[in-house]
């Protein structure tokens, strides 16, 4: 079944995405109305876990009724958008991933172009037309085709394929967009890479990419905002 709200969870708060709401709707906790999902998702009480952190706080010197408001109103605002429970967290990591930046364009045979082709199409018409959690379904069910984990250069070489196809695609095409596209061009050819959502506090910003052999795959020379840190995470289970 697939997990309908994920957690990215850092030192600078928690990012939860909810796989029920269009193209993922997502929700942005500091330090302490982090520290209250955790312990309500971890099974605390609601008004138990506020005491905790009241009392907490006001030992650092905080006014405790400024913090018993603050997280009233958090957990009655996440209560609200079905957010105060359990969610799915990616294992961690113990080191951010290397990052590799698109290159110069390079020719692809005809199999990976038709394959990006039939990747782009495929991502495009879930997420356009459906919840993101449909194209999660999709990607998921894309990881029981036959094959092996495929490397740096043949991802690259894919996601070249991909941008070359996208060119002729009306509308919006981003970073959720090319890297389903890629995922599932990557599973058409017999090539198993990992798919992630995540989310940075530093701005705070959703953002969606490829990895294979562990390395992210082609991202733009703008995209220097890393670590982001993993919400959801899509790869063959072996």
């Amino acid at each position: 079944m697939t997990a309908l709200v994920h957690a990215a969870v850092t030192a600078d708060g928690v990012a939860l995405m909810d796989a029920r709401r269009g193209r993922g709707r997502w929700t942005f906790l500091d330090p302490v109305s982090a520290e209250l999902w955790s312990k309500v998702a971890a099974g605390q009480p609601t008004q138990q876990a506020i005491d905790d952190l009241v009392h907490t706080w006001s030992l650092r010197g905080s006014d405790p009724d400024q913090v018993r408001g603050d997280l009233t109103r958090v957990a009655a605002e996440l209560r609200q958008a079905d957010l105060l429970g359990a969610a799915h967290r990616p294992a961690p990591r113990s080191a951010p991933p290397v990052v590799h930046f698109a290159g110069p364009s390079s020719r692809s045979t005809f199999g990976v172009q038709v394959a990006a082709q039939a990747g782009l199409a495929t991502a495009l018409v879930l997420l356009r037309c459906l919840p993101i959690r449909a194209t999660v379904a999709a990607a998921q069910a894309a990881t029981r085709l036959p094959g092996r984990p495929g490397n740096i250069a043949e991802t690259e070489q894919l996601h070249a394929a991909v941008r070359r196809a996208r060119r002729a695609w009306p509308g919006r095409a981003a970073c959720l967009e090319e890297s389903a596209a890629l995922f599932l061009a990557a599973a058409f050819c017999g090539r198993r890479v990992r798919w992630v959502l995540g989310a940075g506090f530093v701005p705070r910003t959703a953002h969606a990419w490829v990895e294979a052999e562990g390395a992210v795959i082609g991202q733009d020379e703008a995209d220097r905002l890393w670590p982001y840190a993993a919400a959801l995470q899509v790869e063959h289970p072996n």
